[in-house]
């Protein structure tokens, strides 16, 4: 959704056909978030189960569903299950790429203003309520995480939850021989994902300003889509960088000497690690950032949860350059070995001939994103 059809078929050619409906997500600032909100507020849904009902998308689904077009329905994210029969005729696998409910019951934990922490605690347990409903109607829930599943089973004791792997296209991300600007730290990710945007501004705030004191030529470029403009006027004041969206985050994260990962909010595993790994960058992480990920503190990245020590760390590998390189190194073997995206594709895939086992027919997998 919001993607260019014609596009969408050159980038999956092996797909039989392609449906895409542009559509733009209400959110804030835009004319229709303050509806979405209210009709939320009067629901027992969620705010983002609002958001993306699509009504072109659920009646396409349906009629996929009722000509006997696919044996199975993939409904990647909680919040694409609004689109999906979930009680219909074809089995449905649940890919959680987050346990969503974590996510906004830790922005609730860190918010500061009473009155959005009161809001953020009912969004919180609405999505938990929606959560365990979807997983408990889904034939298979896939979760990215050891970790998650078990948060996702806990939720709903009798879901049928397994996990895979985070991946990542080690062909695409991979040391391109690009020089890296000295003192040069990066953040990438959709900057209109408030865990990301929350990030950015932790750091600004309570980090850089001491790496600074200790490395005055330290400059940061936050690399990510949308960025709003409160994260503009705060990157501006502390003098670093923002691209906005790009086409390509390699030439940004291959300037690199570190690449960092200060998330306080956040579910599922984090593919940015992964992507700045594969690119032998070493990176510093709290430990909400790498939760999930099988990574081993100070040999394939480095995690700080204080701001001061995530400071120093960071400053530690902008002067140690043999360390920097080592643990670069060591992260690219890692995702080269266990998370590169052929080894993933293959997990997946067994899950889903798992899901299918009791309909041996011709298989079809529609997506639903």
């Amino acid at each position: 959704m919001g993607d260019d059809p014609a596009g969408l078929r050159r980038q999956l050619p092996h797909c039989r056909e392609v449906h895409s409906f542009p559509y733009l997500v209400p959110k804030r600032g835009d004319r229709r978030f303050p509806l979405a909100l209210a009709r939320s507020w009067l629901s027992a849904d969620p705010v983002d189960l609002w958001k993306w009902r699509v009504p072109l998308v659920r009646d396409q689904v349906q009629q996929l569903f009722a000509a006997g077009a696919v044996d199975l329905c993939v409904a990647d994210f909680l919040f694409a299950v609004a689109n999906v029969p979930m009680d219909g005729p074809v089995p449905v696998v649940l890919f959680e790429h987050n346990v969503e409910y974590v996510i906004w019951q830790r922005l609730s934990a860190i918010e500061r203003s009473p009155l959005r922490r009161a809001l953020l605690d009912i969004e919180w347990r609405k999505v938990r309520a929606r959560e365990a409903a979807a997983c408990a109607a889904a034939g298979l829930t896939i979760a990215v995480s050891d970790e998650d599943a078990r948060r996702l089973a806990s939720l709903a004791p009798h879901a049928r939850i397994t996990s895979i792997p985070t991946g990542v296209d080690v062909s695409y991300f991979h040391p391109n021989g690009r020089a890296e600007v000295p003192g040069r730290i990066v953040f990438t990710g959709s900057m209109d994902w408030r865990p990301n945007e929350d990030a950015v501004l932790y750091f600004l705030d309570a980090i850089m300003p001491a790496i600074r004191r200790e490395a005055p030529h330290a400059s940061l470029a936050v690399v990510g889509r949308r960025p709003s403009d409160r994260l503009r006027a705060a990157a501006e004041r502390a003098g670093a960088f923002v691209s906005g969206t790009v086409d390509d985050v390699r030439p940004y994260v291959a300037e690199a000497e570190v690449c960092v990962v200060p998330l306080r909010a956040g579910g599922g595993t984090r593919l940015k690690i992964f992507e700045a790994l594969a690119m032998e960058k070493a990176v510093v992480s709290t430990t909400v950032g790498a939760e999930g990920l099988a990574m081993k503190p100070g040999r394939e990245f480095v995690v700080a949860d204080d701001p001061l020590e995530f400071a120093d760390a960071v400053v530690r590998l902008l002067h140690e350059t043999r360390r920097r390189r080592a643990i670069g190194r060591a992260g690219r073997r890692l995702v080269e070995e266990r998370f590169s995206w052929a080894h993933v594709a293959r997990a997946f895939e067994a899950r889903c001939e798992s899901a299918l086992e009791a309909r041996p027919r011709p298989r079809l997998v529609s997506a639903v994103a």
